[in-house]
């Protein structure tokens, strides 16, 4: 009996992994069965992809934090809501291979839309002088100065919107943070680190396809 649930489980895995390589175009069909069956590690049990429910927020900010160094409270919980985009609270199985996807290996133009989102704090379409202040403020280290700190932050916002904000409205949108990451590539971080570093994705992905999978 346990064999031909193995048989069954194993055909469901690939019936998913199949399905989910369409949309995740830089996995091959063998990473999605891997990143699925470490789903499912992280998760205790195998998900039903129709069924509500997931990595929560908590383990989702532990696996940000333990595997791709993140640190920044503010910058994990947009990368969460960047992952979890039907908005309830859970990452499901599509949602954690889709947003690998674009974490671990996104294009130019996906990493560009990615960090806008995770940046644009209210998801009003801009990343206004506000939230610039907060997400410098918040991923700054905080050095011991005599001078005011919030004022030398400001100071860097402006700076920042001189160099990014191209139709001078005092705001930067996606246009401007589009044209501005173009021109100078360094600048697609701007506002705090949102994606992971070359070595700590190629721990993740040594890890992640290799057999078996286990946290």
């Amino acid at each position: 009996m346990s064999q031909q649930v193995a048989a069954m489980n194993r055909k469901n895995l690939q019936k998913l992994a199949e399905t989910l390589s369409k949309s995740a175009r830089h996995f091959t069909k063998h990473e999605v069965e891997c990143l699925i069956r470490l789903y499912n590690a992280i998760v205790g049990r195998p998900i039903d992809p129709n069924t509500r429910g997931g990595i929560d927020r908590n383990t989702f900010r532990n696996i940000l934090h333990n595997t791709f160094t993140m640190t920044d409270d503010m910058i994990m919980d947009r990368v969460f809501r960047g992952f979890d985009k039907d908005n309830d609270s859970y990452i499901s199985v599509s949602e954690w291979i889709e947003g690998l996807s674009v974490f671990l290996r996104g294009t130019l133009d996906e990493k560009i839309k990615y960090c806008f989102e995770v940046y644009d704090l209210n998801s009003d379409g801009f990343i206004s002088r506000e939230e610039m202040f907060h997400m410098l403020k918040n991923s700054l280290l905080k050095q011991p100065t005599e001078e005011d700190p919030d004022e030398g932050i400001k100071d860097l916002v402006e700076i920042t919107l001189k160099k990014m904000d191209h139709d001078h409205d005092s705001k930067l949108s996606f246009l401007d943070f589009e044209k501005a990451v173009r021109e100078e590539n360094l600048l697609l971080e701007a506002f705090g680190p949102c994606l992971p570093d070359s070595k700590s994705i190629m721990a993740f992905e040594s890890q992640a396809f290799s057999e078996p999978n286990d946290l």
